[in-house]
């Protein structure tokens, strides 16, 4: 009886400590989200990194893959993998150049696919996870706190989501992504700069500028 008391003890316990990590993890990545949410508009440089050892692929074969978005709001301008991305607050513009043709879709990219768009840097986190609080590492002179987000969908397409916070900034350093085929996928933050002078027009979409351009409507 007293083994099943120690028992019942040393569980409880731990499901008070992990309770209180997740709580801790949480209120971070809130502060993080308020913080880095209430700037004018943001500017972000990344890099991007894709590793599967299953299937050969090994970090540092490839070079990586850069590209910047600039957030004001709901609204964004991306230029990744080649394409440029304008959202506008209601239409998505995909400007594919090697295709010569322009996309618009009513709404934002949903990340149905499970992917993690730099979009949705800010907000991804609020659904479908549970968090822990993971290691602090010192990283060139600056400290960076690891939390863990598990999904609580046990069909995701995502095993683990690591996020890297600058304990002094409270800025996202770095994301990595990891996926049931054993890939992973890391974004890593190079450049941020916050409260730039845009023009009006930043997010809106010139027609006339691709007018030479193939357009399809989603």
């Amino acid at each position: 009886m007293k083994k099943i008391g120690i028992l019942f003890l040393s569980l409880f316990l731990t499901t008070i400590t992990f309770s209180q990590n997740a709580k801790q993890a949480k209120s971070l990545l809130d502060e993080v989200s308020t913080k880095m949410g209430a700037y004018k508009n943001m500017s972000i440089s990344f890099s991007q990194t894709l590793s599967n050892e299953d299937a050969g692929i090994m970090e540092g074969d490839e070079p990586p893959i850069r590209g910047k978005i600039t957030l004001q709001g709901e609204k964004y301008s991306l230029n990744y993998l080649g394409n440029r991305f304008i959202f506008d607050g209601k239409k998505l513009y995909v400007i594919n150049n090697d295709e010569k043709e322009v996309t618009v879709t009513n709404g934002d990219m949903g990340g149905d696919d499970g992917f993690i768009y730099p979009s949705k840097l800010l907000t991804f986190y609020k659904d479908g996870y549970n968090f822990e609080m993971g290691n602090l590492q010192n990283l060139n002179g600056r400290k960076i706190q690891l939390i863990i987000l598990n999904p609580i969908d046990s069909n995701s397409d995502i095993v683990k989501v690591e996020l890297a916070i600058d304990a002094k900034t409270k800025h996202i350093y770095k994301l990595i992504q990891i996926g049931t085929n054993s890939s992973k996928t890391t974004f890593t933050i190079t450049e941020f700069k916050s409260d730039q002078t845009l023009s009006s027009s930043f997010f809106s979409f010139d027609e006339e500028k691709y007018k030479k351009l193939h357009f399809s409507i989603d």
